[in-house]
C-alpha cells in the first residue's frame, strides 16, 4: 500500500483502490438494508405474518442503526478502523444470509436488528478513512465514488434483486446475498490504507475532544441540519418514489423499476461528477470553504426548483424534471461527509460522523411517516412535494448562516472555550 505522503504528493491514486472498496460497501449497505422491503409481500404470505408485524420488521432497522450511531464513531476514532468497518460488515452480511434460514417472526426481527448494528459502522468508517488518507483536494471524488454507492445500490438492489426473488425465491437471494458480499473482506484487509495517514500541522499536546467539545461547535449542528434535510429528500425517494411513478405517473410495475434506476443512475453520475469537480476547484486554488458550501447550496437549490415544477409537469414533461431532481441530488449528496472529514479532524471524524448521521437519520423515521398521512388526507403528492421543497430550503439556510469555514478546528483551543478555531495546515490554506 502506497504510504501517505505519497498520497499527499499524488492526490487520490494510492488510494483509488480502497475508495472503490469503500463504494462497494455502500452499494452493499444500500442493497443489504433495503431488500426486505422487495420481499415483504412474499414473506408475509409464507409466513402467515399480520400487516403490523410487516411494518415491525421494515423499521426494526432503524432502531438499533440508529442508536448504534451515537457511539460508534467513538469506536473508528479509538481503534483500527478498518478492522471496526471489517467486523461491522461481517455482521450485516452474516445478519443478511441468515435472514434467509429464518422461520419466524423472531429471528426476522433479530436478523434485522442485528443488521443495523452492523451496518451503523459504515458511514463514520470511511469518513474515518478518507479524513486520515485523503488530501483535501482529493476528497471530492473519494466522496463521489463512495457516496454513489448510497444511489447504485437501490437501482441495482430494485432491478436485479426483484428479478432474482421473483424467479428464484426470496430465501435463496438473501443467503447468496449475504455470503457473497463476503468475498469483500478479503480485498479490504489486503488493500485497506495503513500507516499514520496525512502530514499534520505541529500542535500543543491535548486529549482528544469529547463529544461536549464536539457539540460546542456550531459549524457541528449546521451540518447536521443540513444533512438532516438532505436526508429528507433522500428518503422520500427511497421510501415513496416507486409509488409517486405508478401511482401520480401512471407507470406500470414493470416500467416503474426501469424510471427509478435511470434516476439513482443519474444521480450517481452527478455525485461522481460533482466530486471531481469540487477537486479541480480547490487544486485551482478556490479556498474549500467557497467550493463544499457552494455544491450544497447548488445542488439543494436544483432539488427544491426541481420538486416545485414537478407538481405542473405532465405526463410528457415530469421525466425531465425527475432526472434534474437526479442531477441536483448528487450534487448535494457529494459533499454531506466531506465536511467533517476536514473539520473534525483525524481526531474526532469518527464522532462527529457518527453523531452528525444519528440525528440526520431522524428524518428515516419522520419522512414516511409525515408523507403517509399527507397522502392519506390529502390524496396526491403535491402537499409531500411542497414539505420536501421546504425542508430542503431550510437546509439551504443552514449551509449558508449557520455552518462556518470550512477548516480543521484547533481541538487544543476549542477546549478553552474559543469555538470555530482553526489549525493553520495546507487544508484550510487551500
Amino acid at each position: 500500500m502506497a504510504n501517505s505522503e505519497n498520497a499527499s504528493s499524488r492526490g487520490l491514486g494510492p488510494l483509488l483502490i480502497p475508495v472503490i472498496l469503500l463504494h462497494f460497501a455502500i452499494f452493499i449497505n444500500y442493497i443489504d438494508r433495503s431488500n426486505l422491503s422487495l420481499a415483504g409481500t412474499t414473506i408475509q404470505n409464507e409466513l402467515h405474518l399480520s400487516s403490523a408485524q410487516l411494518g415491525f420488521l421494515l423499521s426494526a432497522f432503524f432502531y438499533t442503526y440508529s442508536g448504534c450511531l451515537f457511539f460508534v464513531g467513538w469506536f473508528t476514532d479509538r481503534f483500527n478502523v478498518n478492522y471496526v468497518l471489517g467486523f461491522g460488515f461481517l455482521i450485516w452480511s452474516a445478519a443478511t444470509a441468515a435472514t434467509g434460514l429464518a422461520r419466524g417472526f423472531a429471528v426476522l426481527f433479530s436478523m434485522r436488528l442485528l443488521l443495523g448494528v452492523g451496518e451503523s459502522v459504515a458511514f463514520p468508517s470511511f469518513a474515518k478513512v478518507l479524513a486520515k488518507y485523503v488530501p483535501e483536494h482529493a476528497r471530492g471524488i473519494a466522496n463521489g465514488i463512495i457516496i454513489a454507492g448510497m444511489r447504485t445500490g437501490p437501482a441495482v438492489g430494485t432491478l436485479a434483486g426483484g428479478l432474482l426473488i421473483a424467479k428464484y425465491g426470496w430465501r435463496p437471494v438473501f443467503i447468496g446475498i449475504g455470503l457473497i458480499s463476503l468475498l469483500w473482506l478479503p480485498l479490504w484487509l489486503l488493500f485497506s490504507p495503513r500507516g499514520p495517514g496525512l502530514p499534520r500541522p505541529a500542535a500543543p499536546q491535548s486529549a482528544p475532544p469529547t463529544t461536549l467539545d464536539i457539540f460546542a461547535q456550531r459549524s457541528f449542528w449546521g451540518v447536521t441540519l443540513g444533512h438532516f434535510c438532505s436526508n429528507y429528500f433522500v428518503y422520500f425517494m427511497l421510501t415513496w418514489l416507486p409509488i409517486y411513478l405508478i401511482q401520480a405517473r401512471h407507470l406500470t410495475p414493470q416500467s416503474m423499476p426501469k424510471i427509478a434506476a435511470l434516476y439513482y443512475l443519474v444521480d450517481a453520475l452527478s455525485t461522481m461528477a460533482c466530486g471531481w469537480a469540487s477537486d479541480h476547484f480547490i487544486r485551482s486554488g478556490r479556498s474549500v470553504t467557497f467550493v463544499r458550501k457552494s455544491a450544497m447550496v447548488i445542488g439543494s437549490s436544483i432539488v427544491a426548483l426541481a420538486l416545485i415544477a414537478s407538481l405542473f409537469a405532465s405526463q410528457s414533461t415530469y421525466l425531465p424534471w425527475l432526472l434534474i431532481l437526479g442531477v441536483g441530488s448528487g450534487i448535494g449528496g457529494m459533499g454531506i461527509f466531506a465536511f467533517c472529514q476536514t473539520m473534525a479532524g483525524h481526531q474526532a471524524t469518527g464522532r462527529w460522523a457518527g453523531l452528525q448521521n444519528a440525528f440526520a437519520n431522524f428524518a428515516g423515521i419522520i419522512c414516511p411517516a409525515v408523507t403517509g398521512i399527507l397522502l392519506g388526507k390529502t390524496d396526491g403528492f403535491a402537499w409531500p412535494l411542497v414539505i420536501v421543497a421546504a425542508v430542503v430550503i431550510v437546509g439551504i439556510v443552514s449551509w449558508i448562516f449557520i455552518v462556518g469555514p470550512v477548516r480543521e478546528i484547533d481541538w487544543h483551543l476549542s477546549a478553552r472555550n474559543l469555538p470555530e478555531t482553526a489549525l493553520p495546515s495546507a487544508q484550510s490554506s487551500q
